[in-house]
């Protein structure tokens, strides 16, 4: 594999509405002469070194990594892990989706490219361990042997109050799983994860929710925000599309004395009934379960738990899809 020589890449702006790929070869980089005379870039016949944790580029991943505004505002993420970049190439070949781009692969020092990941991408940067543990947030990298810059695919939307276009944020919307109010990455990734397992359509979160590539979020989500359709905004856009799908609203909530309104039980005769009907499942935090406006604007629904859970959170959201009845009959 080739590995250009001009590899520190240096992104710039990009306008998500107008952009949402940028193929490496595309990408600016720092001038050759202020790389020539960087005393921590060490240049061999095939790749480049970067050795100190102030090397600009380094710097550029770690605002990714660890800045969300950043990260929105060059539709760039970092992506730790061979496992979750395997997973997420693979998702690429098998859909021949084109509007996955990895910028760069960064490897460990003297590290051979992961199984998998060989015909990935063409620019290649290796570091040293220092400058991996900074870019990977962790102490120990042994496991580490692969970390992406990659960007954030078009299927990501964040809406504002004009994009009333409906149709075009999810390929299908038989399936939606609304999120209200996560704020825990880990429990964020791992319903992400659950989505594309179940064949959910796409997911859509509401106010409150923490940053789907959150880097715990996708290292909990193991690359799933890559794999399907991710939408944040309003109860507006979210009524929006319930209108022009004819959706049904469901949101998952404890059956106990007290409430306004009845709550249904999650029997498969009740899932049945429903694998016909294109619906939205909100699921609440997990503190507060969900907001007043869910509990208003949804029927309830409860599944029969032993123990004492008091909700319907993303806890028990694997269960809840299945019993869903995920894809149609």
């Amino acid at each position: 594999m080739q590995c250009y020589s001009n590899i520190f890449l240096y992104p710039q702006t990009h306008d998500r509405r107008t952009t949402h790929c940028l193929h490496p070869t595309k990408l600016s980089v720092t001038p050759q002469q202020q790389i020539s005379h960087d005393d921590d870039v060490t240049n061999d016949a095939k790749s480049k070194l970067i050795t100190s944790a102030s090397n600009p580029f380094v710097k550029h991943c770690l605002k990714l990594r660890n800045n969300s505004s950043y990260r929105r505002s060059h539709a760039s993420v970092l992506v730790v892990g061979s496992t979750p970049i395997r997973e997420i190439y693979r998702f690429q070949e098998s859909s021949q989706d084109k509007n996955i781009t990895m910028d760069c692969l960064i490897l460990p020092e003297k590290a051979e490219i992961p199984n998998g990941l060989d015909e990935s991408t063409d620019s290649i940067v290796h570091v040293s361990s220092v400058v991996m543990r900074k870019l990977s947030g962790l102490e120990s990298t042994d496991s580490i042997k692969a970390i992406a810059l990659m960007k954030i695919p078009a299927s990501f939307l964040n809406l504002d109050d004009n994009q009333k276009h409906c149709k075009k944020w999810f390929p299908s919307a038989h399936r939606i799983l609304v999120l209200d109010g996560i704020q825990d990455p880990g429990n964020l990734g791992t319903l992400l994860r659950s989505a594309v397992a179940f064949k959910w359509d796409g997911v859509f979160l509401l106010p409150g929710c923490c940053d789907p590539f959150n880097e715990k979020a996708l290292r909990a989500s193991r690359g799933a925000s890559f794999q399907l359709p991710v939408v944040t905004g309003s109860w507006n856009h979210l009524e929006s599309l319930k209108e022009e799908f004819q959706m049904k609203m469901l949101a998952g909530h404890p059956e106990h004395e007290g409430l306004i309104k009845p709550t249904y039980s999650l029997a498969p005769n009740f899932c049945d009934s429903l694998s016909d009907t294109a619906l939205c499942l909100v699921l609440g935090s997990e503190g507060s379960g969900i907001s007043e406006k869910s509990l208003q604007a949804c029927e309830l629904v409860s599944i029969a738990m032993t123990g004492e859970y008091e909700s319907l959170n993303v806890s028990v959201a694997d269960k809840a899809a299945r019993l869903l009845k995920l894809k149609h009959n």
